[in-house]
């Protein structure tokens, strides 16, 4: 394989050209002379490149529900599920950073903060969440804000499975599976009933619903892994670009992303 060069010529594909490395590897930039802030800088920059990836297999999660592929479905979610596992162990190298080493550079990231990942939100977007206030770090005309904003306008990961579930001959209500995808959703007493004969059948649907309690258990866990390590980083101080910090991230614990899959439980 070649790639075109200035002046007509060609050159051979490389690995480093393939993958892009040279810009890969120059988009670590210190501001400063301390150790450790390239570590947080590149842990940083490999979970923007896994919520990119985990986007993109979502997106695949939905395509597949939606025409009844179950095959596919589970394939992708147990793929999705892998790389939330990656992403939670990130945190232990993370820690390997001590407050004090935090510290030494923290001054130097000015109002950057976690909060304005803009992949994240899109993330929690497209898993469900409603919430405007998720458009509040942007500016209106930046990319981010029109990709989360687009992906609170469009169906979510479990309004794909209640089709994915009535494509299967399950009598989920109209009203759910036409309800406006750009309101929050609240339990259903009517899809959990569903839900139960899913459970019941025991066939290519409740593995599918098994594997989405994964998810949202995976995503559960990094919520919780990530407010510990910023308690055990800076304690009650507030976070860069004055966000709350933990006391804010200890007020999304345990926030359930498909909360009738919860609550099904205690009929099974």
């Amino acid at each position: 394989m070649t790639a075109s060069v200035p002046g007509g010529q060609s050159a051979a594909l490389t690995y480093t050209s393939y993958l892009a490395l040279d810009e890969i590897l120059g988009a670590q930039r210190p501001r400063s002379d301390e150790h450790d802030e390239m570590l947080f800088i590149v842990i940083h920059q490999v979970y923007e490149l896994w919520f990119k990836q985990l986007l993109h297999e979502l997106g695949q999660l939905q395509r597949s529900l939606e025409k009844g592929d179950t095959a596919h479905s589970t394939r992708t979610l147990r793929r999705a599920l892998t790389i939330l596992k990656v992403v939670v162990a990130q945190i232990d190298v993370l820690e390997t950073m001590t407050p004090r080493q935090f510290t030494s550079f923290r001054e130097r990231l000015d109002e950057s903060s976690g909060f304005q990942s803009g992949q994240f939100r899109e993330l929690e977007a497209v898993l469900g969440r409603r919430d405007k206030r998720m458009l509040s770090p942007y500016d209106k005309d930046s990319d981010a804000y029109a990709r989360i904003t687009a992906a609170m306008s469009r169906p979510a990961v479990f309004d794909s499975f209640l089709r994915y579930l009535a494509g299967a001959g399950y009598d989920v209500p109209a009203a759910e599976l036409n309800r406006d995808v750009r309101t929050q959703w609240t339990e259903s007493e009517a899809v959990q009933d569903v839900l139960v004969q899913v459970y019941a059948d025991d066939s290519g649907p409740s593995t599918v619903a098994d594997l989405l309690v994964d998810l949202d258990e995976g995503m559960q866990e990094w919520r919780y892994r990530h407010v510990k390590m910023v308690e055990r980083t800076i304690g009650s101080k507030s976070g860069t670009g004055g966000s709350a910090g933990a006391a804010y991230l200890r007020t999304t614990l345990f926030n359930a992303v498909f909360p009738d899959l919860w609550a099904v439980r205690s009929q099974l």
